[in-house]
């Protein structure tokens, strides 16, 4: 009788552990924050004729992402995603401990997309899922920089630059898993990889101090336009609540 009582327990926790986590209808509204990084690294360029030079990069990047989603079953979810990104990169040039080159871009993109999200599990408290999603919208840039060029006299070429209603899209596939904390929080933690596309029209303005005694003699403007792809892999977190539809 005793090892019945306990079996019936049992069975009553398991099938409750089991259970439906999510139904038709019910919401999630969060947002994730990945692709964090901060990263400065050197190398170093020798010849067998003379020492070479030095280059240091610094560069950051986030990407805040906030979405809103509906469950079109008990284990799929689709929405609509708002994409923050700002990044940029600085590359400095040295000789014997003295820059001779230095180039800075920054880049913000902010646009709308979407993304279906489905879970391979439907209860417990760690639901592990996928998911895929698309953004399109603006991007701007700004880039910066200068050059010291040798001889007698020396020069410097400097340059400045600046877009505005510039393109960009990405595309996302996400492997994650969600810690339920109570009923309607969730923490995701997630990895996976992106592909992204930029374009941008730059006013640059050119100036070159031929003899390096601080006035500019030759001064150019032009517009250049960049085009570039990118893979990676991203690495994030995010958090979700999670309301309950309309009962039928």
């Amino acid at each position: 009788m005793r090892n019945r009582l306990f079996i019936s327990i049992g069975l009553s926790i398991l099938c409750s552990s089991l259970a439906a986590q999510f139904k038709q209808g019910d919401k999630m509204v969060g947002a994730s924050l990945g692709s964090v990084l901060y990263n400065t690294g050197s190398s170093t360029v020798s010849f067998p004729a003379f020492s070479g030079y030095e280059s240091k990069t610094t560069s950051y990047g986030i990407r805040v992402e906030p979405v809103f989603g509906w469950f079109i079953s008990e284990q799929t979810a689709v929405g609509v995603s708002i994409n923050i990104h700002p990044y940029g990169q600085k590359v400095r040039y040295q000789d014997a401990g003295t820059t001779f080159q230095e180039d800075k871009s920054g880049n913000f993109d902010i646009g709308l997309g979407g993304f279906s999200r489905h879970y391979l599990g439907t209860g417990g408290d760690f639901l592990p899922f996928g998911q895929a999603g698309f953004n399109v919208g603006m991007s701007s840039a700004n880039t910066e920089g200068f050059r010291y060029y040798t001889g007698t006299p020396g020069s410097k070429v400097s340059y400045d630059g600046e877009s505005s209603g510039g393109f960009f899209a990405n595309g996302s596939l996400q492997l994650g898993l969600t810690k339920m904390l109570n009923d309607h929080t969730g923490l995701d933690l997630f990895l996976g990889y992106t592909y992204s596309y930029n374009k941008n029209t730059f006013k640059t303005v050119t100036s070159t101090d031929a003899d390096l005694d601080g006035d500019i003699d030759i001064r150019a403007e032009n517009e250049p336009t960049t085009k570039f792809t990118n893979h990676g892999f991203i690495i994030g977190a995010g958090f979700q609540i999670f309301l309950t539809g309309k009962k039928k």
